[in-house]
């Protein structure tokens, strides 16, 4: 079986790392790459690390939608609705790592992002595809919107909690830490390396546009509105995101009672990995995987729960998860392609 992929927006920095990590996908061949800022140029003389191993010519969009079967795009907001409309006319599978089908409600969209929805029944097709949440809605859906990486590290981080009403959904406060590359590729002044090197501070406070989505997720796991207080934080270093969650107890659970749960609730996910009790997720320890660690603490005087949850915002928080998504629409193992070992130093 050979799935013919393509992607539009492949010299972003998601969209390299597809470009890295369907290379070794063992039924993934890539049609078409392609770039509107690098159009007709080798992808290699762009990335170098893919000299003489992948070259291919940098190709318009629409050459990419009609070369492939699947097609990942990693584009800013407001441009992948199009590219989709074409897709599902067609019958093939649109991926989109973008933010424009990750919202269900067109008002939060409209208020978080200043746009609309050009075509409201293309939107209501699409799935919210984080796998472990929501694998049995992704299978057989041809839209697909990726979450977004803080979103991922959260829900994944707070869902055992949520599910078995462990914490008060009114307590909720995240403070996460995200590498420069999920800024994107274009530079700023925030992220120029005399700002950011040997910096740390915190950026969009309680106005980051994943709030929604962290809230639309929470709320639909704690089946009641869910509001939280997020802050995010830019930290030096390229890739990874660690997010702190803080939550009021409402029962009374010992730690041991708390762990059990979330080992159970994830026991059959391949990629999330519970920390033993006394150990901390740490983002060395997911760099360049699809994996998101999760470790528990619990503040015994204060009865607050605190979850610490780490993903590589490339991987598990982009490309990887995408392609996760891709092998459950493709009826293929969810793990094709995905089982590079973080690095150990």
């Amino acid at each position: 079986m050979s799935i013919k992929v393509g992607i539009i927006g492949a010299t972003g920095y998601a969209g390299v790392e597809l470009v890295r990590l369907l290379l070794g996908h063992p039924q993934a061949e890539l049609a078409a790459v392609g770039s509107v800022s690098f159009e007709g140029k080798p992808i290699s003389e762009v990335y170098p690390s893919l000299a003489g191993i992948f070259e291919a010519v940098l190709t318009s969009d629409e050459q990419v939608l009609e070369k492939s079967e699947v097609i990942f795009a990693s584009l800013p907001h407001g441009l992948s609705e199009k590219y989709a409309a074409s897709c599902a006319a067609q019958g093939k599978v649109f991926i989109d790592l973008g933010a424009d089908f990750r919202l269900w409600a067109e008002e939060d969209y409209k208020q978080w992002y200043g746009l609309e929805y050009d075509d409201l029944a293309l939107h209501q097709s699409a799935v919210y595809a984080l796998p472990e949440l929501y694998r049995e809605q992704i299978k057989g859906k041809k839209i697909l919107g990726n979450p977004g990486c803080y979103p991922t590290s959260i829900g994944l981080g707070l869902y055992p909690a949520l599910k078995n009403e462990l914490i008060d959904t009114n307590s909720i406060i995240i403070d996460s830490k995200s590498g420069v590359t999920g800024a994107g590729r274009g530079l700023s002044q925030t992220t120029h390396y005399p700002d950011c090197n040997e910096a740390f501070s915190p950026y969009k406070v309680a106005e980051h546009r994943h709030t929604p989505e962290i809230e639309q997720t929470l709320s639909d796991i704690a089946g009641e509105p869910v509001t939280v207080t997020f802050v995010p934080h830019l930290l030096p270093v390229n890739r990874g995101i660690v997010s702190t969650i803080y939550g009021a107890l409402k029962k009374e659970v010992t730690l041991d009672e708390v762990h059990a749960v979330y080992t159970s609730t994830y026991a059959k996910e391949q990629f999330v990995r519970v920390c033993p009790i006394g150990g901390a997720a740490n983002l060395k320890n997911v760099r360049m995987s699809n994996y998101c660690d999760v470790s528990l603490h619990l503040d015994e005087r204060t009865r607050r729960l605190i979850v610490v949850s780490a993903i590589d915002n490339m991987g598990k928080g982009a490309a990887g998860q995408a392609i996760q998504n891709m092998n459950i629409v493709c009826g293929l193992p969810e793990n094709t392609g995905l089982n590079s070992v973080p690095p150990c130093f």
